[in-house]
């Protein structure tokens, strides 16, 4: 659904096959018990930096947590997390190799417990040039080439998205002008940055003024290093702004659907941004520049209640598994 802006996909699965209740079979075998409805009851562990703590746990966030049955509780990191909890879902975004085979540890040990996410993951976007890697592997023309429209008739009515080429430079500085020209790069800058926020199969989209175009005659003012402003902060929001409707059309939905879908499989994440341009000059071309794990939910819109609906629908989703089984 798209309100103002914004994105919310929840898929609910029917298990219900109409077929009643299990029978007996002639040995008289003891009918398996009901699972019963998920628990009122919802503990979250968390492990976070301080500085995530603030910016996350907000008290409008746990006061809604609270009334819905959530329970937000710290994890002691010096000690074992078998001997906390329990805890339904554990939470987490630290450093450190100690703490990353630590949580690794304990989700294979405990696999009813959902960790938010696992380590290996979040390592991987962590590194730019292999994140930006995955993106580009994607290859959504053959993935999307058996489709009941097929991919090419999809493209031409929600677009293309890729990433910019890039250079890793790990040697004298002086030398990028002189590869870059080398290359033939260019900046693909835009006037609007999209943030792509996905939290489980729930996204959201808020727009964010980009980096600015810089012409040569500004450029020869100033020797030395150019200062850009931070795009990323709640105080950048374009939302509302008086901008080029050309500029601040929102990328399609079905385009940031299947977008999201491949990335959480790629990926292996739940809980993640993407950064987006579009084009300047195309209403069908986009970039994806970034992407980071756990980001600042408490910048996002109405964040606490599409986190705590995703923390209800993992619970929900566990107990359907149940139910099939």
């Amino acid at each position: 659904m798209r309100l103002n802006g914004e994105i919310s996909i929840a898929n609910v699965d029917d298990d219900d096959d109409g077929d009643g209740e299990r029978k007996e079979n002639e040995l008289g075998l003891i009918r398996s018990p009901t699972p019963t409805a998920p628990p009122t009851r919802l503990v979250v562990g968390y492990a976070l930096t301080s500085k995530k703590r603030q910016s996350f746990l907000q008290p409008k966030l746990l006061a809604l947590a609270r009334s819905k049955g959530i329970l937000f509780i710290a994890v002691d990191v010096k000690q074992p997390l078998s001997d906390q909890g329990p805890f339904d879902v554990v939470l987490h975004k630290l450093a450190g190799k100690e703490w990353s085979q630590m949580i690794e540890d304990y989700g294979q040990k405990n696999p009813n417990v959902t960790v938010l996410d696992p380590p290996d993951a979040i390592e991987h976007v962590n590194n730019r040039q292999s994140m930006l890697e995955d993106v580009a592997d994607l290859n959504l023309p053959d993935y999307y080439g058996n489709s009941v429209i097929g991919f090419w008739a999809l493209k031409l009515l929600i677009g293309r998205v890729t990433v910019p080429r890039q250079l890793v430079f790990t040697t004298d500085p002086s030398s990028i002008p002189h590869e870059v020209t080398k290359e033939g790069l260019k900046l693909p800058l835009g006037g609007v940055l999209f943030k792509v926020y996905i939290i489980g199969e729930f996204i959201k989209v808020v727009r964010r003024f980009s980096l600015p175009d810089v012409c040569k005659r500004e450029l020869s003012k100033i020797a030395g290093v150019f200062p850009f402003p931070r795009v990323s902060c709640a105080s950048a929001s374009a939302d509302g702004a008086d901008l080029d409707p050309k500029v601040a059309e929102l990328p399609p939905s079905p385009l940031l659907e299947m977008l999201a879908r491949e990335l959480r499989l790629r990926l292996g994440l739940q809980l993640f941004n993407v950064d987006i341009i579009r084009e300047y000059g195309t209403r069908d071309l986009y970039y994806i520049i970034d992407i980071n794990y756990f980001p600042g939910y408490g910048k996002m819109p109405d964040y606490e209640h599409t986190f705590t609906e995703f923390l209800l629908s993992l619970e929900q989703s566990k107990y359907e598994k149940v139910l099939v089984a």
